[in-house]
């Protein structure tokens, strides 16, 4: 016979968005059971952001000594230990582990179960041999690879996210199907370490963000010969014993590539299958897990967060969405998700970041009542002294000042984006960043110098200097 368990608030998926709300339930007091039949930490932790992190960052380690752009200093061809890299890999996601552990939530007073969770009712959920009757659930299932459907392909012997990170040998070849953030990063980590490597994408490469950023990337990609078939249709693929081989066609022509790995990055789809969701009559799509503005489903007390939400795919999505459920669930305030200062990066170098509109997404519903400014990071003093001169930053506005978004490309270029986010969160126009003062000399300059070049036709205009002309006259 089942055990029953009565709780107030059961998550199910123990990845970022999960563990965040059954943290923050338990501490403020709620009775919080957590189930995950897989790994602690989800795919953040395990086969996403921080093994992608440490892998490129042991990538990006040995460019440094190929690729060296200071006078007076050699650069050498580093030797590379492709298994001892993923061994930091490893090393790095146990660091973090802890934070993740089924011992630290127990700590926290959550009860965590690690088994699968089926729907029974809309109130209550099986896990193992347990029945859990809840005042509130949270699916955090998340998402998983999508292998699509191309003649030939076989799922088992392909990589994606969730095997790369476990490969020991380095490939002689790597062929990589998705010009998505996850194909490009994994696709430049994999050339520094070694391999040759190739991309292919049904469209251009990382279509969502501006256009003329992609392009100072995707000309550092080719300089490093990474081998870029944009619009181009696979036909086939052909597997052997120790190759693998692709028929694409280009502009009406076939070519044959052949490679030693293939990984396959062309989109995710949400996690939902095995839940018996019909049981608890919540609705749901292949985009994933219908919500409101609440992320409720339609059965109120049925919540959905991050990726099986069917929004946006970050993780740092899914720790927002976290928090609106908390303040419905906790607090009782109606709160709701607004993607509008919504940040992404793309890890390559040089990065690629993002906040809020894109000029082409601006111009498509403001026309061309709107502003652009850029500042060029070979303008920086910082980046002329340390050699990053590669990128820049554009901000886009209203004509009256009202920041809309900024995109930007270049070194650590995910991490200045951030004050663009706050601005735009806070509703601030854009004197308030041409009025900070930035310390000299720093990369964050960019974001001052932007700011002031929104000013300078107006500040040195005709007009103003007849203004400031007449202000002469007036006693100091």
């Amino acid at each position: 016979m089942a055990q029953q368990l009565k709780v107030d608030v059961c998550v199910i998926g123990a990845g970022s968005g999960g563990l965040s709300v059954a943290a923050g339930t338990a501490q403020l007091g709620l009775n919080t059971v957590l189930i995950e039949k897989h790994e602690m930490g989800g795919d953040c932790l395990n086969t996403g952001c921080v093994p992608s992190k440490a892998l490129l960052a042991a990538a990006k380690h040995a460019q440094s000594y190929r690729n060296n752009k200071i006078n007076g200093i050699a650069s050498i061809e580093p030797e590379i230990d492709f298994a001892a890299v993923k061994d930091h890999v490893m090393d790095t996601i146990k660091s973090i582990e802890p934070n993740d552990s089924q011992e630290r939530f127990e700590a926290l007073g959550v009860k965590v179960i690690r088994e699968t969770a089926k729907f029974i009712s809309t109130n209550t959920v099986r896990a193992g041999d347990i029945n859990i009757s809840s005042r509130y659930f949270i699916i955090a299932t998340g998402s998983t690879p999508v292998v699509p459907p191309i003649s030939g392909l076989d799922a088992d012997k392909v990589l994606t996210n969730e095997t790369i990170f476990h490969l020991r040998e380095k490939p002689e070849h790597l062929l990589v199907v998705g010009g998505g953030p996850i194909g490009i990063e994994m696709a430049q980590a994999h050339r520094r370490l070694g391999s040759q490597v190739s991309i292919f994408d049904m469209g251009m490469i990382l279509p969502r963000d501006d256009s003329g950023n992609v392009d100072v990337l995707r000309e550092t990609l080719k300089d490093e010969q990474i081998n870029i078939h944009e619009g181009i249709a696979i036909k086939e693929v052909m597997h052997t014993p120790n190759q693998v081989k692709l028929i694409i066609e280009k502009n009406k022509e076939k070519l044959e590539i052949t490679g030693s790995h293939l990984l396959i990055a062309a989109g995710r789809k949400p996690v939902t299958e095995g839940m018996d969701l019909e049981k608890a009559q919540v609705k749901s799509t292949r985009h994933g897990i219908e919500v409101d503005a609440r992320l409720r489903t339609n059965k109120k007390n049925i919540f959905a967060i991050g990726d099986v939400a069917g929004g946006p795919q970050f993780t740092h999505i899914a720790g927002y969405h976290a928090g609106i459920v908390i303040r419905n669930i906790c607090f009782k305030i109606p709160a709701k998700v607004n993607y509008q200062a919504l940040p992404w990066v793309t890890y390559t170098d040089p990065e690629l970041a993002q906040v809020g509109m894109t000029e082409q997404s601006a111009r498509k519903q403001y026309g061309d009542a709107i502003k652009v400014v850029e500042s060029l990071y070979e303008e920086n003093d910082r980046a002329i002294s340390e050699r990053h001169t590669a990128g820049r930053l554009r901000v886009i506005t209203t004509k009256r000042g009202h920041i809309l978004g900024a995109s930007m490309v270049g070194h650590q270029a995910g991490d200045l984006i951030g004050i663009w986010g706050l601005a735009i969160s806070a509703k601030l126009k854009i004197g308030a960043i041409a009025g900070m003062i930035s310390p000299y000399p720093t990369l964050s300059e960019i974001n001052k110098r932007a700011a002031g070049a929104w000013y300078t036709p107006r500040l040195f205009s005709k007009r103003t200097r007849g203004f400031v002309k007449l202000l002469q006259f007036l006693p100091f």
